[in-house]
């Protein structure tokens, strides 16, 4: 089972902005680092452009949930940071999931 931490410091974030690869469809922006540990780092952006506070935080819920169902199948030693977009608004669950696993695949970030 993958074991993967938070990102919470700003620092942090802004490493993964600078150096990751970025791949993105129209309801995420998902960023990605090699950094060689046995888990995986995740962190999740949502702009206040998004929508208010409730918003933004029923769109961080359904990408950590669409993450956390989805571990097992993705490769660890990465740090991967998720943006939402505007479109996301209204979507269901299985919409931000198919998104998030689109990324995956394209990115060969799945077992």
């Amino acid at each position: 089972m993958n074991c993967t931490e938070s990102l919470k410091k700003q620092q942090h974030f802004n490493k993964v902005y600078k150096s990751g690869k970025s791949i993105a469809n129209n309801l995420l922006v998902m960023y990605t680092l090699s950094d060689k540990s046995n888990k995986n780092h995740l962190g999740i952006s949502v702009s206040k452009k998004v929508g208010n506070s409730v918003v933004r935080h029923r769109t961080t819920r359904l990408i950590r949930e669409s993450y956390r169902i989805n571990e097992s199948f993705i490769k660890s030693g990465y740090t991967i940071l998720f943006i939402a977009r505007n479109d996301i608004i209204n979507k269901t669950y299985k919409d931000v999931e198919g998104a998030m696993l689109n990324l995956f695949k394209k990115t060969n970030l799945i077992k």
